[in-house]
């Protein structure tokens, strides 16, 4: 690999790298895209046994290539997305090379373009696209120490048997820890949930799926979180042919609500007094979602049977009315703490000034503030669709042409 230059370096081969490759190919443009494992990494060994896709098969895909192993309707498996990504990159012929990690990449000292540094020598680019994605390091939160507790995050947790005998307290409420924190109820754990603010849109109304109702209520296309609301989770699941995440019901089966964890002390976790209000506020985003639809179906005289039943909100149960504040752990037999608390994105090997003053990346619709620099798959990057299958394909389109244009500017 010494010596050798490329027009585009493309550093990570999930989604985003596979996305921008196949339309830098159509441009007719040299790229590589070196990837430090395999193809669709994250999808192989940082999820859940039996995690599913939250978009429906017809939804969460390229517009080149359907689902060939799941219904449309479905809801397509971990190692389902990864033989579709595998394909993917047979169909576009991708220059991936897989094992090779880039260690660092700065600019030239004429200015122009970048030398990078990889595990496996070095080479030059006139142009990099960073498409590591947005579940680059775990964050497990300094609550507990170490050795008190069984703890891991979500991204190492896959199934109920690799963890310690005993309860299961799960840390967050978003997907990713209300899935989890349901398959573990299932399976017979005693199961507690600490929610946070969240937003709780219904798997589907009046026959069509969220994703839908996401779409053509133009929610898909924000720009920007609304104010107040940028570190909201979204709580929705395709799990179990697709259900409406419901906190009451998990409740009304057996497991213990809590509102956010604050602080460890003495075998004690204090919990804030906050899980009525996120609850309510959850809830009032499911039904402003269903009030949006219906304002839809009426203006556009579309015939789509009403769906009454799904604005029925249950009774808050007795965690939520009489809610715990002091949980003590060793009393109630809590031997497995999982955090589902997110990602922080990493960029440490890109020694280019393109961050802003809190280290996040600095762009408009990922093209970043420093030439030749490309930002792809990050949340919001250009919409809220932005690190979704379908929307980075999307935004991969936008980047590709940006790097056309500059090309042809070059040569002219």
């Amino acid at each position: 690999m010494s010596d050798r230059h490329v027009n585009t370096l493309i550093v990570g081969a999930g989604q985003a790298g596979l996305a921008i490759s196949a339309h830098l190919s159509q441009q007719g443009i040299d790229h590589l895209v070196l990837e430090r494992d395999r193809i669709a990494e994250r999808w192989r060994t940082a999820r859940w046994d039996s995690l599913v896709a939250n978009g429906p098969a017809w939804h969460d895909r390229f517009p080149m290539l359907e689902f060939e192993d799941c219904e449309a309707d479905g809801f397509p498996t971990r190692d389902s997305v990864v033989r579709y990504f595998e394909t993917v990159a047979e169909r576009i012929d991708a220059p991936v090379r897989c094992g090779v990690e880039v260690t660092a990449a700065s600019r030239r000292a004429s200015g122009d373009g970048f030398n990078v540094e990889t595990s496996e020598g070095s080479l030059s680019a006139d142009n990099i696209v960073v498409a590591t994605g947005p579940f680059q390091t775990p964050i497990i939160p300094p609550v507990v120490p170490d050795g008190v507790i069984n703890q891991i995050h979500s991204c190492d947790y896959r199934n109920p048997e690799q963890l310690e005998d005993g309860g299961v307290l799960i840390v967050g409420a978003g997907s990713s820890g209300s899935q989890i924190a349901d398959e573990l109820l299932r399976s017979g754990r005693r199961t507690w949930l600490s929610i946070g603010p969240h937003d709780r849109p219904p798997r589907s109304y009046r026959g069509k799926d969220f994703v839908w109702w996401l779409g053509v209520l133009g929610k898909w296309q924000m720009k920007t979180p609304p104010a107040g609301r940028e570190h909201v989770t979204i709580a929705v699941s395709g799990a179990y042919g697709g259900k409406t995440v419901d906190f009451r019901r998990f409740a009304e089966r057996g497991m213990t609500l809590l509102g956010m964890t604050r602080d460890y002390e003495n075998g004690y976790l204090n919990i804030a007094d906050d899980l009525a209000r996120n609850i309510a506020e959850g809830d009032a985003n499911h039904l402003g979602l269903l009030a949006e639809a219906d304002a839809y179906v009426t203006a556009n005289g579309l015939d789509l049977p009403p769906e009454e039943e799904a604005k029925i909100i249950p009774p808050d149960p007795d965690c939520v009315t009489s809610p715990v504040r002091r949980l003590d752990l060793a009393e109630s037999g809590i031997a497995n703490i999982i955090w589902a608390t997110g990602y922080r994105q990493t960029f440490d090997w890109l020694q280019v000034d393109v961050f802003d003053g809190d280290g996040k990346p600095a762009h408009h619709r990922g093209v970043g503030t420093a030439d030749g620099v490309y930002f792809l798959g990050l949340p919001w990057l250009s919409m809220r669709g932005s690190s979704f299958i379908w929307g980075v394909w999307e935004d991969a389109a936008y980047l590709a042409s940006h790097i056309a244009r500059g090309r042809s500017s070059d040569v002219a």
